[in-house]
């Protein structure tokens, strides 16, 4: 949602003290200000109510009047792990007597109890949400052009009631993992909503009514969801925080900037996997523009300035130049690719081989379903757990697709076959599929 928001302006007002907002959200950008639900008005005064994550990465909510701070209350826990799902939901009734009972926060189905800020609504006030003069928001904060990095399911507000999480999730009984279930016998009040985001034309509309909201931005409807969630680039790597954007699919270096290489959220060490980037801008050094996998030990995870086979018992990676450079060393591998060119990376960990693609077609005549023959393989070390990883140097720009469909915001031209419900631009090996954490459980 990175220039993404939502907005209605209620018609009719209801409930301001009693409430409850739930969503499943996964961040892909940290440090910065996620917002979203918020709620705002500009004149005569300024007036607003949020609920975010700060920069310092802690969930709070807020109320100012007359652009004066007057509650805030934050938790202590940090949500920083962008390869997940985290099921937000914050209770709000402010009639009630005791002070911590009027905001209580859930994170995955438990209460926060541990806090750095405690600044509770005084009993009885208005918290802004469900005023008629007042614009609902999601995914941005008001009066700011800060919008939310990363995904949204199933946003839901309750107006009149505060529900505890249990309406919106609950733990599965095999795994013990906190999921999504579809709230059953709610009664939404004047202003609540349910946002499945299921029609990809009509991202606003409410499930619950009648209680739509505008779309304004470059939003996609993702297939990266709470049960089933794609790789992306890692935001937690170090010094990768700087270098990503769209939804942490997206890797640009800047000109005059040294090397770099990110790394993706998911690894596996068996199976037989498949992804595309696409090289959007070619740095100046046409080997530096990279892509491959790297093992989970590699320098690459722990260093910043790592170059594309710096670390040469671990990097496997196909460059600008037309080189293979990392195990085994460099040396000459397939056609030179540039700025446009679409780069397939498919790697069998069953037979231990990695093959790359240019535009569609297999790079040193290699057929990646030709098993532990490998025609045209290179060789990857057996029984190491390998994750997705792109490189670049003063002025590369790397766009992703993990099965998504989308490399950024540019939607694949036409799905090739293969893939097993993701969607890539170029047809999939037959036995591969994307990283996704289905995929894993079934086929890792």
């Amino acid at each position: 949602m990175a220039d993404t928001k939502l907005t209605r302006t209620p018609s009719s007002s209801g409930s301001n003290t009693t409430w409850t907002f739930s969503c499943w959200l996964k961040r892909s950008a940290l440090g910065g200000d996620t917002v979203p639900w918020a709620t705002g008005y500009t004149s005569p005064q300024i007036d607003e109510a949020m609920i975010n994550i700060g920069s310092d990465d802690q969930l709070r909510f807020n109320i100012a009047i007359n652009d004066s701070t007057d509650v805030t209350v934050q938790s202590s826990r940090k949500l920083r792990d962008t390869s997940a799902w985290y099921h937000i939901v914050v209770a709000c009734d402010t009639t009630q007597g005791t002070a911590s009972n009027r905001i209580k926060f859930y994170i995955n189905g438990e209460q926060e109890t541990n806090f750095s800020n405690t600044d509770y609504p005084t009993q009885g006030q208005s918290t802004f949400f469900g005023d008629t003069n007042k614009t609902h928001q999601i995914g941005i904060q008001p009066r700011s052009s800060n919008y939310l990095q990363g995904y949204m399911s199933h946003v839901a507000f309750v107006d009149g009631q505060a529900l505890a999480p249990t309406v919106f999730g609950e733990t599965d009984s095999t795994s013990g993992i906190w999921k999504f279930k579809s709230p059953s016998g709610v009664t939404w009040g004047t202003n609540g909503f349910w946002l499945k985001f299921e029609n990809s034309g009509a991202l606003g509309t409410d499930s619950a009514g009648s209680n739509n909201f505008t779309v304004s931005g470059n939003g996609r409807q993702a297939l990266d969801t709470p049960s089933n969630v794609y790789c992306v680039w890692n935001t937690a790597q170090k010094d990768a925080i700087p270098l990503l954007s769209r939804a942490a699919t997206q890797m640009a270096r800047g000109g005059g900037d040294g090397h770099c290489t990110v790394i993706g959220t998911l690894g596996v060490n068996s199976g037989k996997w498949y992804y595309e980037c696409k090289l959007d801008t070619a740095g100046s050094a046409a080997n530096a523009n990279s892509i491959g996998i790297v093992r989970v030990d590699s320098d690459a995870m722990k260093t910043s300035g790592h170059n594309a086979g710096d670390d040469s018992s671990a990097d496997y990676f196909y460059c600008g130049g037309g080189e293979f450079q990392g195990v085994g060393g460099s040396g000459s591998y397939g056609n030179s690719f540039t700025s446009g060119d679409i780069i397939g990376i498919a790697f069998d960990l069953d037979n231990n081989k990695l093959y790359f693609s240019k535009n569609g077609t297999w790079q040193n005549s290699g057929v990646p379903t030709s098993g532990s023959t490998g025609t045209g393989a290179k060789s990857i070390t057996a029984g190491d757990f390998f994750v997705p990883a792109c490189g670049g140097y003063d002025g590369t720009i790397w766009r992703a697709n993990f099965g998504n469909g989308y490399f950024g915001t540019s939607a694949i031209s036409s799905a090739g076959s293969n893939g097993n419900g993701s969607l890539f631009e170029y047809d999939v090996p037959s036995g591969y599929y994307a990283l996704n954490t289905k995929n894993i459980n079934t086929y890792g």
